[in-house]
Protein backbone atom coordinates (compact mmCIF):
# COMPACT_ATOMS: atom_id res chain seq x y z
CA UNK A 1 0.00 0.00 0.00
CA UNK A 2 1.53 3.36 -0.82
CA UNK A 3 -0.93 5.87 -0.44
CA UNK A 4 0.02 9.99 -0.74
CA UNK A 5 -1.92 12.52 0.89
CA UNK A 6 -0.50 16.07 0.67
CA UNK A 7 -2.50 18.97 2.56
CA UNK A 8 -1.84 22.73 3.08
CA UNK A 9 1.86 21.81 1.91
CA UNK A 10 3.49 25.68 1.73
CA UNK A 11 7.34 25.92 0.72
CA UNK A 12 9.87 29.26 0.64
CA UNK A 13 12.94 29.50 -0.67
CA UNK A 14 13.52 32.84 1.19
CA UNK A 15 11.47 35.37 0.30
CA UNK A 16 10.16 33.13 -2.69
CA UNK A 17 6.78 31.13 -2.19
CA UNK A 18 7.46 28.15 -4.23
CA UNK A 19 4.51 25.68 -3.27
CA UNK A 20 1.37 27.26 -1.75
CA UNK A 21 -1.46 25.50 -0.16
CA UNK A 22 -0.79 22.08 -2.14
CA UNK A 23 -3.58 19.48 -1.18
CA UNK A 24 -3.36 16.33 -3.21
CA UNK A 25 -4.10 12.41 -2.42
CA UNK A 26 -2.27 10.33 -4.66
CA UNK A 27 -4.25 6.92 -4.16
CA UNK A 28 -2.39 3.48 -4.27
CA UNK A 29 -1.53 2.01 -7.18
CA UNK A 30 -1.87 5.18 -9.63
CA UNK A 31 0.90 6.84 -11.67
CA UNK A 32 0.61 10.42 -11.04
CA UNK A 33 2.06 13.03 -13.03
CA UNK A 34 3.11 16.46 -11.81
CA UNK A 35 2.49 18.61 -15.18
CA UNK A 36 3.25 22.28 -15.92
CA UNK A 37 5.44 24.97 -17.16
CA UNK A 38 8.84 25.24 -16.13
CA UNK A 39 9.28 26.95 -12.48
CA UNK A 40 5.85 26.30 -11.38
CA UNK A 41 6.45 23.95 -8.60
CA UNK A 42 5.97 20.44 -9.57
CA UNK A 43 9.43 19.26 -8.59
CA UNK A 44 9.63 20.78 -5.57
CA UNK A 45 6.33 18.47 -4.71
CA UNK A 46 8.47 15.49 -5.77
CA UNK A 47 11.58 16.52 -3.43
CA UNK A 48 8.83 16.93 -0.74
CA UNK A 49 7.51 13.76 -0.84
CA UNK A 50 10.57 12.45 -1.38
CA UNK A 51 12.13 14.18 2.04
CA UNK A 52 14.58 16.33 0.07
CA UNK A 53 13.03 19.21 1.14
CA UNK A 54 11.18 20.19 4.18
CA UNK A 55 7.98 22.48 3.80
CA UNK A 56 7.22 25.19 6.12
CA UNK A 57 3.59 24.56 6.58
CA UNK A 58 1.65 21.25 5.81
CA UNK A 59 1.98 17.80 6.47
CA UNK A 60 2.40 13.96 4.25
CA UNK A 61 0.39 11.35 5.02
CA UNK A 62 2.17 7.78 3.35
CA UNK A 63 -0.54 4.64 4.04
CA UNK A 64 -1.88 6.58 6.62
CA UNK A 65 1.46 7.29 8.72
CA UNK A 66 2.43 10.89 9.02
CA UNK A 67 5.60 11.34 7.63
CA UNK A 68 5.97 14.84 7.74
CA UNK A 69 4.74 17.77 10.09
CA UNK A 70 5.75 21.32 9.48
CA UNK A 71 4.28 22.62 12.57
CA UNK A 72 5.78 20.44 14.68
CA UNK A 73 9.09 20.14 12.74
CA UNK A 74 8.52 16.51 12.16
CA UNK A 75 10.14 14.92 9.04
CA UNK A 76 10.63 10.94 8.33
CA UNK A 77 14.56 10.87 6.78
CA UNK A 78 13.97 9.63 3.05
CA UNK A 79 15.38 6.09 3.87
CA UNK A 80 12.13 5.33 6.07
CA UNK A 81 10.07 6.35 3.72
CA UNK A 82 10.00 3.35 1.34
CA UNK A 83 10.45 5.16 -1.84
CA UNK A 84 13.23 5.24 -4.54
CA UNK A 85 13.75 8.61 -6.96
CA UNK A 86 15.20 8.47 -10.46
CA UNK A 87 16.79 11.85 -11.47
CA UNK A 88 16.19 13.80 -14.79
CA UNK A 89 20.19 13.26 -14.87
CA UNK A 90 21.40 8.69 -14.85
CA UNK A 91 23.50 9.46 -11.55
CA UNK A 92 24.75 6.04 -12.71
CA UNK A 93 28.42 4.86 -11.04
CA UNK A 94 31.09 5.49 -13.79
CA UNK A 95 33.31 2.72 -12.33
CA UNK A 96 30.33 -0.18 -11.66
CA UNK A 97 29.22 -1.94 -13.63
CA UNK A 98 25.41 -2.28 -14.86
CA UNK A 99 25.06 -5.34 -12.66
CA UNK A 100 26.67 -3.57 -9.46
CA UNK A 101 25.12 -0.14 -10.38
CA UNK A 102 21.60 -1.95 -10.01
CA UNK A 103 22.87 -3.97 -7.43
CA UNK A 104 24.19 -1.22 -5.25
CA UNK A 105 21.21 -0.33 -2.65
CA UNK A 106 20.44 -4.26 -2.18
CA UNK A 107 23.95 -4.94 -0.81
CA UNK A 108 23.82 -1.64 1.62
CA UNK A 109 20.74 -3.51 2.56
CA UNK A 110 22.73 -6.52 3.57
CA UNK A 111 20.76 -9.05 1.32
CA UNK A 112 22.21 -12.53 0.92
CA UNK A 113 23.79 -12.84 -2.46
CA UNK A 114 21.48 -15.49 -4.42
CA UNK A 115 18.48 -12.79 -3.44
CA UNK A 116 20.58 -9.78 -4.72
CA UNK A 117 21.56 -11.62 -7.96
CA UNK A 118 17.44 -12.98 -8.37
CA UNK A 119 16.35 -8.81 -7.98
CA UNK A 120 18.87 -7.71 -10.33
CA UNK A 121 18.25 -10.28 -13.00
CA UNK A 122 14.72 -9.82 -12.35
CA UNK A 123 14.87 -5.46 -12.87
CA UNK A 124 17.34 -5.85 -15.60
CA UNK A 125 14.89 -8.63 -17.48
CA UNK A 126 12.00 -6.05 -16.87
CA UNK A 127 13.89 -3.50 -18.47
CA UNK A 128 14.72 -5.56 -21.42
CA UNK A 129 18.60 -5.06 -20.87
CA UNK A 130 19.61 -8.20 -19.23
CA UNK A 131 22.72 -8.72 -21.95
CA UNK A 132 23.94 -5.62 -20.91
CA UNK A 133 24.76 -6.66 -17.49
CA UNK A 134 28.67 -6.70 -17.49
CA UNK A 135 29.01 -3.58 -19.37
CA UNK A 136 29.98 0.35 -17.70
CA UNK A 137 27.67 3.40 -18.27
CA UNK A 138 30.32 4.82 -20.94
CA UNK A 139 29.63 1.80 -23.04
CA UNK A 140 25.84 2.37 -23.07
CA UNK A 141 23.47 4.73 -25.02
CA UNK A 142 21.31 7.17 -23.18
CA UNK A 143 18.44 5.37 -23.74
CA UNK A 144 19.97 2.11 -22.50
CA UNK A 145 21.33 4.56 -19.07
CA UNK A 146 18.11 5.33 -18.52
CA UNK A 147 16.68 2.02 -18.27
CA UNK A 148 19.55 1.18 -16.21
CA UNK A 149 18.86 3.86 -13.59
CA UNK A 150 14.92 2.74 -13.33
CA UNK A 151 16.23 -0.79 -12.87
CA UNK A 152 17.96 0.15 -10.08
CA UNK A 153 14.95 2.45 -8.74
CA UNK A 154 12.76 -0.99 -8.71
CA UNK A 155 14.80 -3.59 -7.89
CA UNK A 156 14.13 -3.41 -4.25
CA UNK A 157 10.37 -3.10 -5.18
CA UNK A 158 9.88 -0.14 -3.47
CA UNK A 159 6.08 0.98 -2.21
CA UNK A 160 6.35 4.14 -4.11
CA UNK A 161 8.51 5.40 -7.59
CA UNK A 162 9.40 9.32 -7.66
CA UNK A 163 10.48 10.02 -11.27
CA UNK A 164 12.23 13.57 -12.11
CA UNK A 165 11.83 14.23 -15.82
CA UNK A 166 13.86 11.02 -16.34
CA UNK A 167 12.95 11.36 -20.41
CA UNK A 168 14.13 15.01 -20.85
CA UNK A 169 17.88 13.74 -21.99
CA UNK A 170 17.01 11.56 -24.49
CA UNK A 171 15.64 12.17 -28.34
CA UNK A 172 12.30 11.77 -29.61
CA UNK A 173 12.27 8.54 -30.99
CA UNK A 174 14.06 7.28 -27.36
CA UNK A 175 11.17 9.20 -25.79
CA UNK A 176 8.38 7.22 -27.50
CA UNK A 177 10.27 3.53 -26.59
CA UNK A 178 10.93 4.96 -22.81
CA UNK A 179 7.04 5.98 -22.37
CA UNK A 180 5.90 2.59 -23.67
CA UNK A 181 8.52 0.62 -21.19
CA UNK A 182 7.06 2.95 -18.25
CA UNK A 183 3.66 2.42 -19.10
CA UNK A 184 3.98 -1.50 -18.99
CA UNK A 185 6.19 -1.22 -15.81
CA UNK A 186 3.19 0.12 -14.05
CA UNK A 187 0.70 -1.98 -15.21
CA UNK A 188 3.32 -4.89 -14.60
CA UNK A 189 4.22 -3.81 -11.03
CA UNK A 190 1.64 -1.42 -9.76
CA UNK A 191 3.81 0.51 -7.95
CA UNK A 192 2.28 3.76 -6.90
CA UNK A 193 4.38 6.30 -9.76
CA UNK A 194 4.97 9.89 -8.98
CA UNK A 195 6.56 11.57 -12.06
CA UNK A 196 7.44 14.91 -12.93
CA UNK A 197 7.48 16.50 -16.62
CA UNK A 198 6.65 19.37 -18.68
CA UNK A 199 5.80 17.28 -21.52
CA UNK A 200 1.84 17.02 -21.51
CA UNK A 201 1.89 14.09 -23.90
CA UNK A 202 3.90 12.24 -21.80
CA UNK A 203 1.39 12.97 -19.40
CA UNK A 204 -1.46 12.11 -21.34
CA UNK A 205 -0.23 9.17 -22.48
CA UNK A 206 1.27 7.61 -19.06
CA UNK A 207 -0.99 8.74 -16.31
CA UNK A 208 -3.81 7.34 -14.26
CA UNK A 209 -4.45 11.23 -13.22
CA UNK A 210 -2.82 14.48 -13.69
CA UNK A 211 -2.16 17.48 -11.56
CA UNK A 212 -1.33 20.58 -13.42
CA UNK A 213 0.84 23.29 -11.19
CA UNK A 214 1.07 26.71 -12.26
CA UNK A 215 2.40 29.49 -9.92
CA UNK A 216 3.26 26.94 -7.10
CA UNK A 217 -0.64 26.10 -7.22
CA UNK A 218 -2.25 22.95 -8.63
CA UNK A 219 -5.23 24.21 -10.81
CA UNK A 220 -6.55 20.94 -12.03
CA UNK A 221 -6.43 17.21 -10.98
CA UNK A 222 -8.24 14.65 -12.93
CA UNK A 223 -8.01 11.86 -15.57
CA UNK A 224 -6.21 12.66 -19.05
CA UNK A 225 -9.39 12.90 -20.52
CA UNK A 226 -10.74 15.07 -18.07
CA UNK A 227 -8.33 17.30 -18.20
CA UNK A 228 -7.83 17.59 -22.05
CA UNK A 229 -11.96 17.93 -22.41
CA UNK A 230 -12.77 19.96 -19.93
CA UNK A 231 -9.83 21.91 -18.68
CA UNK A 232 -11.26 23.66 -15.26
CA UNK A 233 -9.30 27.33 -16.59
CA UNK A 234 -8.63 29.30 -19.70
CA UNK A 235 -4.41 28.79 -18.19
CA UNK A 236 -5.18 25.34 -18.31
CA UNK A 237 -7.00 24.89 -21.73
CA UNK A 238 -4.30 26.75 -23.54
CA UNK A 239 -1.64 24.57 -21.89
CA UNK A 240 -2.81 21.00 -22.38
CA UNK A 241 -3.30 19.73 -26.16
CA UNK A 242 -1.16 19.80 -29.38
CA UNK A 243 -1.79 21.83 -31.29
CA UNK A 244 -3.45 24.21 -28.56
CA UNK A 245 -7.41 24.51 -28.06
CA UNK A 246 -9.03 27.21 -30.33
CA UNK A 247 -10.28 30.43 -28.32
CA UNK A 248 -12.85 33.23 -29.43
CA UNK A 249 -14.35 36.02 -28.33
CA UNK A 250 -18.16 36.27 -27.23
CA UNK A 251 -20.65 37.24 -24.98
CA UNK A 252 -23.05 35.35 -22.50
CA UNK A 253 -26.20 35.84 -20.42
CA UNK A 254 -27.81 33.56 -18.17
CA UNK A 255 -31.46 33.01 -18.35
CA UNK A 256 -33.72 31.70 -16.05
CA UNK A 257 -33.50 28.52 -18.90
CA UNK A 258 -30.15 28.26 -18.96
CA UNK A 259 -26.77 29.82 -20.58
CA UNK A 260 -27.28 31.79 -23.52
CA UNK A 261 -24.10 32.70 -25.89
CA UNK A 262 -23.64 34.33 -28.82
CA UNK A 263 -20.54 34.75 -30.82
CA UNK A 264 -19.47 33.95 -35.00
CA UNK A 265 -21.06 31.05 -34.49
CA UNK A 266 -24.64 32.75 -34.03
CA UNK A 267 -26.43 32.28 -31.02
CA UNK A 268 -26.23 28.95 -29.24
CA UNK A 269 -28.26 28.21 -26.04
CA UNK A 270 -27.06 25.68 -23.52
CA UNK A 271 -29.14 24.20 -20.42
CA UNK A 272 -28.27 24.41 -16.43
CA UNK A 273 -27.18 20.50 -16.48
CA UNK A 274 -24.54 21.21 -19.11
CA UNK A 275 -22.98 24.15 -17.20
CA UNK A 276 -21.06 24.16 -13.57
CA UNK A 277 -21.86 25.68 -10.36
CA UNK A 278 -19.38 28.74 -11.64
CA UNK A 279 -22.40 30.22 -14.07
CA UNK A 280 -24.68 30.67 -10.81
CA UNK A 281 -22.92 33.68 -10.20
CA UNK A 282 -22.85 35.11 -13.19
CA UNK A 283 -25.10 37.58 -15.38
CA UNK A 284 -24.30 39.08 -18.14
CA UNK A 285 -20.63 38.49 -19.26
CA UNK A 286 -17.90 37.95 -22.23
CA UNK A 287 -16.80 35.09 -22.88
CA UNK A 288 -14.08 32.64 -24.20
CA UNK A 289 -15.26 29.55 -26.88
CA UNK A 290 -12.95 26.64 -26.43
CA UNK A 291 -12.87 24.07 -28.91
CA UNK A 292 -9.72 21.24 -30.32
CA UNK A 293 -8.63 21.50 -33.69
CA UNK A 294 -9.93 17.91 -34.32
CA UNK A 295 -13.62 18.62 -33.30
CA UNK A 296 -14.09 20.91 -36.87
CA UNK A 297 -15.39 19.02 -39.39
CA UNK A 298 -15.12 20.32 -42.97
CA UNK A 299 -17.15 20.04 -46.02
CA UNK A 300 -16.57 22.13 -49.56
CA UNK A 301 -20.78 21.59 -49.23
CA UNK A 302 -23.36 23.86 -47.20
CA UNK A 303 -25.06 21.42 -45.09
CA UNK A 304 -28.05 22.47 -42.61
CA UNK A 305 -26.80 24.07 -39.50
CA UNK A 306 -23.07 24.58 -40.73
CA UNK A 307 -21.01 27.61 -40.90
CA UNK A 308 -19.39 29.48 -43.69
CA UNK A 309 -15.20 30.03 -43.72
CA UNK A 310 -12.56 31.29 -45.57
CA UNK A 311 -9.46 29.12 -45.41
CA UNK A 312 -6.26 31.22 -44.60
CA UNK A 313 -3.80 29.01 -45.43
CA UNK A 314 -3.55 24.97 -45.52
CA UNK A 315 -0.07 23.10 -43.59
CA UNK A 316 -0.40 19.26 -44.98
CA UNK A 317 1.88 17.61 -42.54
CA UNK A 318 2.20 13.62 -44.05
CA UNK A 319 -0.07 12.11 -41.26
CA UNK A 320 -2.72 15.57 -40.84
CA UNK A 321 -3.04 18.49 -42.08
CA UNK A 322 -3.78 21.94 -40.39
CA UNK A 323 -6.35 24.54 -41.81
CA UNK A 324 -5.47 27.99 -40.73
CA UNK A 325 -9.82 29.41 -41.12
CA UNK A 326 -11.37 32.73 -40.72
CA UNK A 327 -15.09 33.47 -39.03
CA UNK A 328 -16.58 36.83 -38.38
CA UNK A 329 -12.79 38.23 -38.10
CA UNK A 330 -11.62 35.70 -36.07
CA UNK A 331 -9.33 32.96 -36.73
CA UNK A 332 -8.55 29.28 -35.89
CA UNK A 333 -7.14 26.24 -36.45
CA UNK A 334 -8.91 22.81 -37.60
CA UNK A 335 -7.36 19.58 -37.84
CA UNK A 336 -8.38 16.88 -40.34
CA UNK A 337 -6.24 13.38 -40.58
CA UNK A 338 -4.10 12.69 -44.33
CA UNK A 339 -3.42 15.53 -46.92
CA UNK A 340 -6.11 17.43 -47.77
CA UNK A 341 -5.77 20.86 -50.29
CA UNK A 342 -7.56 23.89 -49.67
CA UNK A 343 -6.95 27.08 -52.09
CA UNK A 344 -6.25 30.27 -50.06
CA UNK A 345 -9.17 32.29 -49.39
CA UNK A 346 -11.81 29.32 -50.61
CA UNK A 347 -14.83 29.05 -48.51
CA UNK A 348 -15.80 25.87 -47.03
CA UNK A 349 -18.44 25.10 -44.63
CA UNK A 350 -17.69 23.93 -40.74
CA UNK A 351 -19.75 22.17 -38.26
CA UNK A 352 -18.53 22.17 -34.57
CA UNK A 353 -21.02 20.71 -32.11
CA UNK A 354 -22.03 22.25 -29.89
CA UNK A 355 -21.83 19.67 -27.06
CA UNK A 356 -18.15 19.87 -27.53
CA UNK A 357 -17.83 23.57 -26.89
CA UNK A 358 -15.91 24.70 -23.54
CA UNK A 359 -17.05 28.27 -22.23
CA UNK A 360 -14.89 30.31 -20.09
CA UNK A 361 -15.80 33.42 -18.14
CA UNK A 362 -13.49 35.72 -19.93
CA UNK A 363 -13.01 37.93 -16.47
CA UNK A 364 -12.29 35.23 -14.02
CA UNK A 365 -10.92 32.32 -16.61
CA UNK A 366 -13.35 29.66 -14.81
CA UNK A 367 -15.02 27.02 -16.77
CA UNK A 368 -18.65 27.75 -17.34
CA UNK A 369 -19.94 25.30 -19.72
CA UNK A 370 -18.98 22.04 -19.99
CA UNK A 371 -17.86 19.61 -22.97
CA UNK A 372 -20.21 16.35 -23.20
CA UNK A 373 -17.47 13.41 -23.42
CA UNK A 374 -19.89 11.63 -24.67
CA UNK A 375 -20.44 13.21 -28.49
CA UNK A 376 -16.65 11.98 -28.70
CA UNK A 377 -17.24 8.32 -28.15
Amino acid sequence: MSRIELKNINKFYGSNHVLKDVDLVIEDGEFMTLLGPSGCGKTTTLRVIAGLEKPQQGTIHLDGKLIANAEEQFFEPPSKRGLNLVFQSYALWPHMTVFDNVAFGLKVAKLPKSKIHELVDSALSRMQIAEFSGRYPSELSGGQQQRVAIARAIASSPKLLLLDEPLSNLDAKLRIDMRSELKRLHQEMGTTIVYVTHDQVEALTLSSRIAIFFDGRIEQVGTPMQVYQNPATLRVASFIGNPRINIIDGTAEVTNEGLVVNSPFGEQRFDFSQCTPVVKGLDKFNCKLGFRPEQILISRTKTPGSLAAKVYSDMPAGSETLIQLTVGGQSFLAKQLGIKRYERDETVFLSIPDALLNIYDDSSGQLVKLSDSDEMQ
